[in-house]
């Protein structure tokens, strides 16, 4: 039974979530002995990778003096400072002060650079952003990108869109743009819009259209039917803060993507898409056409998050209408019940009760 919805404004911005894992960097970006500043959630962080390829994370400035540890170099298994030779061990404690003398009695083991949980995993570099306000929550484990067999292929595109994270995400499960924004003599265009419903029910901190045929106006999903030979599913996943997952699936065949929305400042976000396939593995030039289709797509999200942000300065209300924009209600909702739950302890109060049928056009 489709819910039928009025126009209501949208909920204001909000901050992102502390508490969880988020991408900083791709594992390619720091190679063993190796180091790399980034910015995630306007906090600097410098990655470091030891030369038996242990990795990382820490503040990325010095105590001393504020330099950024990034300037500096790996020495060793140790992060030294550009400025005055300061060394850290890679959990951030001091372990050595060049300018002390011998009888020095202060002791550099009691000096510290703020250190994060780190871990390589799927192809990213992931940093556990903590909240401070709740040091007794314990750290929640990494979810994996889901790889239903192996041998795959695998193929990661990252790219900056001038947006909160909040708009990005809630572009992210838009489903009414893609005949606007993604056309192509090749596919979608307005005129080809019919009535769509989808089915949703609730997950752990997120919710998932349960699995449904894929849409008959992509391409790729179509190159993939017709390599299959079978009919295709997809199942597609929203997990709190930042996460998107699409499973494609017809027999042993299969495309996996994992799409994040990576916080860097408050005005800027991160677009991180990874896709795993074992379809295409024996396609000649089959990985090249799901790349320049993934490339295509992902480019033209990005000159409309671009252009929409023109429009966002002038901070304009917002209205969420019908179903189609269900899920970004019910994203927000979602946020704010995790903020609930940790201020209450009680157990979040999912938005979403059950199986819920949305209906829109696209």
């Amino acid at each position: 039974m489709s819910t039928v919805l009025e126009q209501d404004p949208a909920p204001l911005r909000s901050p992102p979530l502390l508490g969880f894992w988020y991408a900083a960097a791709t594992s390619s970006e720091v190679a063993p002995g190796t180091m790399k500043g980034v910015t995630l959630l306007s906090t600097p962080i410098l990655l470091c990778r030891t030369k038996d390829g242990r990795v990382s994370a820490m503040l990325d400035l010095c105590p001393h003096r504020g330099m950024p540890l990034s300037f500096g170099r790996m020495e060793g298994d140790r992060v030294e400072c550009y400025y005055h030779g300061w060394q850290f061990e890679t959990d951030g404690r001091c372990a050595a002060i060049p300018s002390l003398v011998s009888d020095s009695p202060i002791d550099p083991k009691k000096i510290c650079v703020t250190s994060y949980p780190c871990q390589d995993q799927d192809g990213y570099l992931w940093v556990y952003m903590g909240d401070s306000r709740y040091p007794d929550r314990p750290i929640p484990p990494l979810m994996r990108h889901p790889l239903p067999s192996s041998p795959y292929l695998m193929f990661q595109h990252s790219q900056m869109l001038s947006s909160t994270l909040d708009d990005g995400v809630v572009g992210l499960m838009d489903p009414a743009h893609g005949p606007y924004v993604h056309q192509s003599s090749l596919w979608r265009k307005p005129a080809s819009q019919h009535d769509k419903a989808k089915t949703f029910e609730p997950i752990p901190n997120g919710f998932r259209m349960i699995g449904h045929a894929p849409s008959k106006n992509s391409p790729p999903y179509q190159l993939l039917k017709w390599v299959s030979g079978g009919e295709l599913t997809t199942t597609i996943d929203f997990v709190l803060p930042n996460q998107r997952y699409e499973l494609i699936q017809c027999g042993s065949l299969w495309v996996s993507i994992r799409v994040l929305m990576t916080p860097i400042t408050e005005h800027e976000t991160r677009m991180d898409f990874c896709a795993a396939w074992n379809v295409f593995r024996w396609l000649p030039f089959g990985s090249s056409i799901f790349k320049y289709f993934a490339k295509g797509f992902l480019a033209q999200d990005k000159v409309a998050m671009d252009r929409q942000s023109i429009g966002l300065k002038h901070k304009p209300p917002f209205r969420l209408v019908g179903d189609a924009d269900q899920q970004a209600k019910w994203y927000h909702k979602l946020k704010a019940a995790h903020v609930a739950s940790l201020q209450t302890g009680q157990p979040l109060d999912h938005p979403l009760k059950g199986p819920v049928t949305l209906r829109w056009r696209s």
